[in-house]
């Protein structure tokens, strides 16, 4: 079982990505779990969202604690909260940035690579250049990140299927942090 932690921010679409990201998984004929994990309800305060990943069916029902991998979609919350706190050894952490992942004091036993999701974003219509709505940008990044997990034919599929707003545009999106994503 593979085990993924999103962070974000209030209406920055972290769960929705997490339910995009479980869409895709069926796609490809994996079996997969979101759900949302909310304190104050409300734009721009921190929000954790979960999936899980398996070749057969999951039946834990719990939070994710001890993640594989990690999404950050707002880099402020690396200042606030401690995203890494159960994070295991090797875990890869995927942050959406315009700066270099080494400019993020994060221990060495973790594996991180950053996107400017917000940029690629904008580019495509998706919020505004103060709110913009990243977490499509960041399932393309997340694809070619970790190519094992899920390849981005399924991400844009599955967003394609399920965004009722701008499909094609945040199809775009997925696409163009895909191919930008750099090793």
């Amino acid at each position: 079982m593979v085990e993924i932690r999103m962070h974000g921010r209030g209406g920055q679409g972290a769960v929705i990505a997490c339910k995009i990201l479980a869409a895709a998984l069926f796609i490809e004929g994996k079996f997969a779990q979101s759900f949302p994990a909310f304190g104050v309800e409300r734009r721009g305060a921190p929000v954790q969202a979960f999936t899980r990943i398996d070749e057969k069916p999951i039946h834990l029902r719990t939070e994710i604690y001890e993640p594989d991998h990690l999404v950050v979609l707002d880099p402020t919350l690396l200042q606030t909260i401690d995203v890494t706190s159960g994070l295991k050894e090797g875990g890869k952490i995927l942050i959406n940035s315009p700066f270099a992942a080494d400019q993020f004091d994060l221990p060495d036993r973790f594996v991180v690579r950053t996107i400017d999701a917000s940029r690629i974003a904008v580019e495509n219509h998706l919020g505004s250049k103060s709110h913009p709505i990243v977490n499509t940008a960041i399932l393309g990044a997340f694809s070619r990140f970790m190519d094992d997990i899920v390849g981005i034919d399924a991400i844009e599929q599955a967003i394609k299927e399920s965004v009722p707003v701008h499909p094609e545009e945040n199809a775009a999106a997925a696409r163009a942090a895909f191919d930008q994503f750099e090793m």
